[in-house]
């Protein structure tokens, strides 16, 4: 007879329920919340309420350890626990301080506990693994000349931590970056700790010793959101309106050559906050990458840009500042207020470049009537070809930012001229001010914002609006009988913003 500690007694005897448990379930699946975008896309019987997540950072070349650790509160008795991840190597997980056996299905990551976790209580995930940067045309990880970026819409934060990746499923983030010394890290929100010897402003040290950054959020946060920036960077800092903290992040090399454009920010918030009222996050700042992706994308709390867009001397300044205005507004419009799925994507890219359109508009270069009338000659094309902006057509296999079509964007400004039109000014300015600050740090669909007009405009809107969200063709354009819908020849010269790749 061989005598065991209690301890291993303990292990053994949990190893052989997680195998007992294992031999009674049906094997595991991909599950989703049934987005009809996305059918497998988040998970059913949980809500998250915050994520740690913990990266040591070698190169970009190399995967990065990784400990993410979701803090949940179970929906229903949940024998088994579908998390959304892909594109790493998972090494343990645990339950509620338990061991918890993994498998792959599909994309997604399924772990059965040691014993159940019973509805209406919490549940503590944590998952040793990897997050790999290699290969990536998909999402998630995006390389840059001096280290990583990300980039999660709509679908990739589940190829660099596990998670429930649907915004309908909002959390709390808190950041842990390791890196190499010279490497600067930076994460949405604030610096959770500083070291005494530095300023404020810095939230790290520079020495032969690894750094670890430390960053969390202040307001709840979909996963597509989600950015950590790792490089040779600088971090410059400023004051916004009402004292509103401002955090630039750019190539070190590059600062002197940016800061002109870091030096629009406050006014640009300041034109956001007059239309649609105070910015709602603890920060803002803008992330510039040397990386080409094709896209801009507002990261919360810290947009990212190619740095290209700035230095190429490709497009005028008006249209510069236009792409940067878009991409704050998406910190109210698709931020703040999430889509509750992504057939509200709408709601998302047609509010900003609706603000996009505006300021342009303001600067004198590209008037909005006559920008919502090229997309109005357009539109039944886009609908063709994209579906009708409430209910896009699903993208094509391979195709990961296929849903970011013309009709989302100009097609989908073109209903909140519409709306406007048909309203009049003050009670739009109204939806839109009571759109943001009462579904902020939330979600909200389509027919939330149905009913919120029709309140506003005093009359049930949704004979109007219905033909505009969900048509083949494009109704028409109230206050302009003149305006028809065939497509615009095309002609050569400056593209419009929204036109120049896919901008989040």
């Amino acid at each position: 007879m061989q005598l065991t500690s209690p301890r291993l007694r303990a292990a053994l005897l949990t190893a052989a329920s997680l195998t007992l448990v294992a031999a009674v379930l049906p094997p595991p699946k991909a599950l989703g919340i049934g987005d009809r975008l996305f059918p497998e896309l988040g998970n059913p019987g949980y809500d998250v309420l915050s994520y740690d997540l913990s990266f040591t950072y070698k190169d970009n070349k190399s995967p990065l350890d990784a400990v993410t650790v979701i803090d949940a509160r179970a929906l229903e008795d949940l024998e088994r626990v579908n998390l959304d991840f892909t594109h790493g190597t998972v090494a343990s997980a645990e339950i509620n301080g338990e061991p918890a056996r993994f498998e792959s299905a599909g994309e997604d990551l399924v772990l059965t506990p040691a014993r159940p976790v019973p509805a209406h209580t919490p549940m503590r995930v944590v998952v040793r693994h990897t997050s790999d940067p290699r290969g990536r045309d998909d999402g998630g990880w995006v390389i840059t000349d001096d280290g990583l970026a990300m980039a999660n819409q709509a679908d990739a934060a589940h190829r660099v931590f596990p998670c429930n990746d649907h915004p309908a499923d909002k959390a709390f983030f808190t950041f842990r970056i390791t890196t190499p010394a010279g490497f600067t890290a930076v994460a949405n929100g604030l610096p959770a700790t500083l070291p005494a010897t530095l300023p404020a402003t810095v939230p790290g040290r520079r020495s032969g010793a690894p750094t670890t950054w430390t960053y969390r959020t202040r307001h709840p946060m979909a996963t597509e959101l989600a950015q950590v920036s790792i490089g040779a960077s600088a971090v410059t800092s400023g004051t916004g309106p009402h004292g509103l903290p401002l955090r630039d992040v750019v190539p070190a090399a590059d600062r002197q050559r940016l800061e002109p454009w870091l030096k629009k920010t406050p006014e640009h918030i300041a034109w956001m906050e007059k239309r649609v009222g105070r910015y709602p996050f603890e920060n803002y700042g803008v992330l510039i990458a040397r990386a080409k992706t094709g896209f801009e994308l507002e990261t919360q709390t810290l947009s990212l840009f190619e740095s290209g867009l700035f230095t190429a001397n490709t497009y005028p300044q008006w249209y510069v500042e236009s792409v940067m205005v878009h991409e704050l507004a998406h910190q109210w419009f698709g931020d703040s207020v999430s889509p509750r799925s992504w057939s509200d994507l709408w709601l998302n890219e047609g509010h900003a470049t609706w603000y996009e359109a505006l300021y342009a508009d303001g600067l004198g270069k590209y008037s909005l009537e006559r920008r919502m009338r090229e997309a109005y000659q357009r539109s039944d094309q886009w609908r063709a070809a994209g579906g009708p902006p409430a209910a896009p057509k699903p993208a094509p296999p391979g195709e990961k930012i296929g849903l970011f079509r013309p009709v989302v964007y100009d097609g989908s400004a073109l209903i909140l001229y519409a709306l406007r039109q048909e309203i009049g000014a003050d009670a739009f300015d109204r939806v839109e001010r009571r759109w943001v600050a009462e579904h902020a740090d939330s979600t909200a669909g389509t027919d939330d914002f149905v009913l919120l007009a029709s309140r506003e405009a005093g009359r049930d809107l949704e004979a109007f609006l219905k033909p505009w969200l969900y048509g083949a063709t494009t109704p028409p354009m109230p206050g302009h009988p003149e305006w028809s819908a065939p497509e615009a020849p095309k002609t050569a010269g400056t593209p419009k913003p929204g036109e120049a790749g896919k901008k989040a």
